[in-house]
């Protein structure tokens, strides 16, 4: 299939709140965006201490491996909603509670390299999903949470939520610094 160059979402295809992952992220097409920041995150990722896994900077926020396993669990949630959009689905999505969702998933009790081989694994699905959308694909639009995104918007928040928690992990948790 020919490269189709989605471009940049307008703001009226995502909710306010989704503006700064965009913005996190260079470029015009996402799928490039995403093959160039896996490179550079799992260099950071594959780095990781196993035993700074469980390290938290204060006594309330997430470990090292529960962001981790948190950008996996967004990405799948995201990258599931582009292909419903994609796909033409007019039914609404429900929202997520990752403050829910991360004790639940009790990312601590398993090895920290399969918490990092279950994000290297869903982006290599997602980047495989979305090399796949046509033209129009890129541009139909759906509900989740209430409100209304583009796929093409979904792609760019992808990349812009794991761009967001490489930086809260080089800065709060001193991983990757």
């Amino acid at each position: 299939m020919t490269a189709v160059i989605p471009g940049r979402p307008d703001a009226d295809e995502y909710a306010p709140y989704y503006h700064t992952y965009i913005e996190k992220v260079d470029g015009d097409h996402p799928v490039a965006a995403l093959a160039r920041q896996t490179l550079r995150a799992f260099a950071v990722y594959d780095a990781i201490d196993p035993g700074k896994a469980g390290y938290r900077y204060a006594p309330d926020k997430w470990s090292v491996q529960e962001v981790i396993g948190h950008v996996t669990d967004a990405e799948r949630v995201f990258a599931f909603r582009a292909l419903w959009f994609a796909r033409g689905d007019t039914n609404p999505l429900p929202g997520f509670d990752e403050n829910a969702w991360v004790p639940a998933a009790s990312f601590g009790q398993v090895a920290l390299a399969d918490v990092v081989h279950a994000l290297r694994t869903q982006r290599e699905a997602t980047l495989s999903m979305l090399r796949t959308f046509d033209a129009g694909a890129w541009t139909r639009r759906g509900t989740a949470n209430g409100k209304v995104m583009s796929v093409r918007a979904l792609a760019f928040v992808i990349a812009g939520h794991e761009a967001h928690h490489l930086g809260v992990l080089r800065e709060r948790y001193g991983v990757g610094a």
